[in-house]
């Protein structure tokens, strides 16, 4: 980071600028802090362009783009002026390296790590599409690696999908060797450009090498056109994936969500951000950053000489086309109302992963198709009458405990890890990016606590009567007066509280979901009103969906939501995209569907009885079999399901493909059940007890 020279603006709109990150042909980049602390990276159009109507308006369309798209995979937009003296926008600010950068310091990524990665992006990019835009650069330097997983930036030259090329006489419309022949072209482009960017990325990810390069731009772009992608130094298994999306013809690579079920990454790779010398080269930039946050917070002035020595300490940070650059907080930054002592409620350890469990060979004579299969441990009877559903975090089960509050026991052993007494299980307990458990008190504060070893962090005063949801920024909550309230995970504070226009004050607790930017809320009367992870304005709302509430379930930008209806509905606006009707049972009583569950390229969800697959993109049934009506979990090659309306509640495992029933666990009593999975792992917990099961 530069300092400030003569003729740079000290502030722009709530920001006070401190620094110049970077600058390009159109404008320059500054680091810029918020009067609560937040930092920011502030693009704004050079002076003497302000006047040229062409790129006035690309600019302004350029902060219109970036607004458009509400996936959690790019640098969150925080506010822009584009009418009135210099136009500026203000984007997150990343902490950590570019995909090029990185690839240059560690070398390639090993082929669970890029499987990771192009999960991800695809997701990204269905994000975008969805908001119906193409990004049109996607390139290493546009992505930024950070410990909740990549993340896109740089819309400069990003369109609407029906919006004309932007070639003109002299401008090179794409980054060489990562742009798509019909950009190549100066053809009308679609979505199947960026999947074609996407390719070329991974390719890099997976070797160092440029998938088509020479000597010169020209040779490079005659490559893309006419010449075949360098695949050499990539795996046989990546190259039967990513060939497809380098097609020359757009209309034969594959869509980014065909994309994310086919690079379905091996259980646990979400954390490879937060593993080995990439996690440790994040972590140490989170840490400088953090302190930078915490000392320009207001509690001490902060120089300009120290704010260059921290921003240096924390390392390169991420500029697109060398005009833009970002940085986020991540998961455990900021400094709130953090508990008391030397340690930093803030400074989060690393989740600890599972010890993985040998799946059953029935071949092998390990466990008998179609009967019980011996519990790994338990039943044990320590569960709260009242518990809110099972927990799987990292390598602890939690559950409301029988001798009060909720606990956390070991997935190996079944040992109690730690226990807070304080806690109400009622409430419900959540997961934050399984390196918090976030539990809610009787005077309704958020306690949070370390998931294998029950170390307390951070606290917030609520006011909740209980969680609701939570993403990378926020918990959400429904308060003791009945609304909805958005409390941070970086700095513990209230971010908003808004009305929910439904009742939310019932001993039934609403459920819901954060992703993308939406909070969907599930009311206990069967309403589902979805609002926005930002400021908690009301976006779309869908009355009578249930008699009762339901979780969602989400993949790939779009919502499921069971009740009178299974409906696949757009998660930005709500807009239907297929819907099953319930059924009617021997008896002429309706069956609702229950509340589905996704995994990778799968959807499941039981009406009455009968557990399903279907096809997550139409709707269409794949397999239908009897005995389930819970929650369905996917773990091993199998698929569990609860059945509670047996003689007594059992545990059924039925192959992912067929359906067919291989495993089968009857035990329970009470009126409370669940199920969770990790490690390969089923654990179900009836109103007393909770077992540990293995899978095949």
């Amino acid at each position: 980071m530069k300092p400030l020279n003569t003729g740079d603006p000290l502030r722009l709109g709530p920001y006070r600028l401190r620094g110049v990150l970077g600058e390009g042909g159109m404008g320059k980049v500054y680091y810029g802090q918020d009067s609560s602390g937040r930092l920011a990276a502030v693009k704004v159009l050079r002076p003497e362009l302000v006047g040229d109507q062409h790129l006035a308006q690309r600019f302004v369309r350029e902060a219109e783009m970036a607004q458009a798209v509400t996936s959690k995979g790019v640098a969150r937009v925080l506010a822009a002026q584009t009418e009135g003296g210099r136009p500026w926008i203000a984007s997150e600010f990343l902490v950590g390296p570019t995909l090029d950068e990185a690839i240059r310091a560690y070398g390639p990524m090993d082929d669970s790590t890029v499987r990771a990665l192009a999960r991800a992006l695809s997701r990204t990019l269905h994000g975008i599409h969805a908001a119906g835009l193409i990004h049109r650069d996607l390139k290493p330097a546009n992505i930024v690696l950070t410990s909740s997983g990549p993340r896109v930036i740089d819309f400069g030259i990003a369109r609407p999908e029906h919006g004309l090329t932007l070639t003109t006489t002299g401008l090179t419309p794409v980054t060489p060797g990562y742009g798509a022949p019909e950009q190549v072209l100066g053809h009308r482009v679609g979505p199947p450009a960026d999947v074609f960017s996407l390719g070329a990325v991974l390719v890099f990810a997976a070797s160092g090498r440029r998938a088509f390069d020479g000597g010169h731009v020209a040779a490079v772009q005659y490559e893309v056109v006419h010449g075949q992608p360098d695949l050499s130094h990539v795996s046989a298994e990546l190259q039967a994936l990513i060939g497809p999306c380098l097609a020359k013809n757009a209309i034969q690579r594959p869509a980014p969500g065909q994309i994310a079920a086919a690079f379905a990454p091996p259980k646990g790779a979400h954390r490879v951000w937060r593993t080995g010398p990439l996690a440790a080269d994040i972590k140490a930039r989170e840490t400088e950053n953090r302190n930078l946050i915490t000392t320009a917070g207001g509690r001490q002035p902060l120089s300009r000489r120290r704010l260059l020595t921290l921003l240096t300490a924390g390392g390169t940070l991420a500029a697109g086309s060398g005009a833009a650059a970002w940085l986020s907080l991540g998961d455990d930054s900021g400094a709130g109302t953090g508990g008391k002592g030397l340690t930093d409620p803030f400074d989060i350890p690393p989740a600890v992963p599972a010890k993985a469990a040998k799946p059953l060979d029935a071949n092998a004579g390990e466990y008998i198709v179609g009967e019980a299969p011996t519990p790994l441990w338990g039943p044990l009877p320590v569960v709260a009458a009242d518990t809110s559903p099972i927990l799987a975090v990292g390598d602890v089960v939690v559950i409301g405990a029988k001798a009060g509050g909720v606990a956390a026991f070991d997935v190996v052993t079944g040992k109690q890890r730690w226990r807070v007494a304080k806690a109400v299980p009622s409430r419900r307990y959540l997961s934050l990016s399984d390196r918090l458990v976030v539990v809610v008190d009787a005077e309704g504060t958020l306690r949070t606590h370390v998931p294998s070893t029950g170390e307390a962090k951070w606290t917030a005063p609520a006011e909740a009567a209980s969680l609701l949801a939570a993403d990378d920024e926020s918990v959400y909550v429904v308060t003791r007066n009945g609304r909805l309230r958005s409390v941070g995970r970086s700095d513990a504070k209230i971010r908003w509280t808004v009305g929910a226009g439904v009742n939310l004050r019932t001993e039934l607790r609403p459920v819901g979901m954060a992703v993308e930017g939406r909070v969907v809320v599930s009311a206990a009367g069967g309403d589902v009103i979805t609002f926005d992870t930002v400021d908690g304005r009301k976006v779309w709302e869908r009355r009578r969906q249930a008699e009762q509430a339901l979780f969602p379930a989400h993949q790939d930008g779009v919502v499921y939501l069971g009740g009178r209806t299974l409906a696949a509905l757009r998660i930005d606006d709500g807009k239907e995209l297929w819907s099953l009707p319930l059924d009617e049972n021997y008896l002429g009583e309706p069956e609702p569907w229950r509340s589905p569950t996704v995994y990778a390229g799968m959807l499941f969800a039981a009406r009455g009885d009968w557990p399903h697959r279907l096809d997550p993109e139409t709707g269409r049934t794949l397999w239908r079999r009897g005995g389930g009506n819970g929650p369905m979990r996917s773990q091993g090659a199998g698929v569990w399901i609860v059945d509670t309306n047996a003689l007594s509640p059992q545990v059924s495992g039925l192959e992912l493909e067929s359906g067919r029933l291989r495993m089968m666990y009857r035990a329970g009593e009470g009126n409370r059940w669940g199920i969770a999975v990790g490690g390969n792992r089923v654990f179900f917990h009836d109103s007393h007890s909770l077992t540990a099961l293995p899978v095949f």
